[in-house]
């Protein structure tokens, strides 16, 4: 078992930065590959990105390709999602996961609470 916490986000104008952390405890996160997802209101979770459990791969959705970046700490049982140059449309719940490296919602068995974060026009 591992319990995630998402932190970091808040209202930001576009063009603007967030930089989200995800916290875990209980089981060493290094077991686990991590990835984002994302879900605004009356949509569906999306895939943002994942990450392999020692860091070396990343695989990221096109909507965020080369303004997102995520990385990962095993030491600090954490893991990031840097944003850059937001848009508006990138307003949702961002939630960590972790389970196994791939793009699907079924690929990850534990979720955080969720943060939120708001990006202003």
């Amino acid at each position: 078992q591992v319990q995630l916490v998402e932190s970091g986000g808040g209202l930001v104008q576009a063009g603007g930065s967030l930089r989200l952390s995800c916290a875990a405890s209980g089981r060493t996160l290094s077991s686990y590959a991590m990835g984002w997802f994302r879900q605004a209101p009356g949509k569906e979770r999306e895939f943002v990105a994942v990450i392999s459990r020692s860091g070396a791969m990343t695989s990221y959705a096109d909507s965020v390709k080369g303004r997102f970046t995520i990385s990962r700490d095993n030491a600090k049982n954490t893991v990031y999602l840097q944003m850059n140059s937001l848009k508006p449309e990138d307003t949702a719940a961002y939630y960590c996961a972790a389970g196994k490296y791939g793009s699907s919602w079924r690929d990850f068995d534990y979720w955080g609470q969720g943060t939120q974060v708001t990006v202003s026009s």
